[in-house]
């Protein structure tokens, strides 16, 4: 049986996923318009805000990806959350 898990990682997992798809959209748009300092300006902004989501999901729940914050001193946590394909 699957864990249940709260509705606030899934609310996080949604918006991290919203924002990192407006910076691959910014990073394409990007490759094509490299001076556009609006653009830059939104991609950086973006990339701050995917970077404190992050943050705050695995200070709640565990490493989203390799290189994540280990919330737990105590044990490794990359091994105990659910994987990707589980939620």
């Amino acid at each position: 049986m699957a864990k249940t898990l709260p509705k606030e990682y899934y609310q996080l997992l949604e918006e991290i996923q919203a924002v990192d798809f407006v910076l691959v959209e910014l990073n394409l748009y990007l490759d094509t318009h490299p001076t556009d300092a609006g653009a830059i300006q939104q991609y950086n902004q973006y990339a701050q805000f995917s970077k404190q989501l992050k943050q705050k999901f695995e200070m709640s729940f565990g490493p989203i990806s390799f290189g994540g914050i280990n919330p737990s001193h105590e044990y490794w946590t990359w091994k105990s959350g659910p994987w990707p394909w589980q939620v």
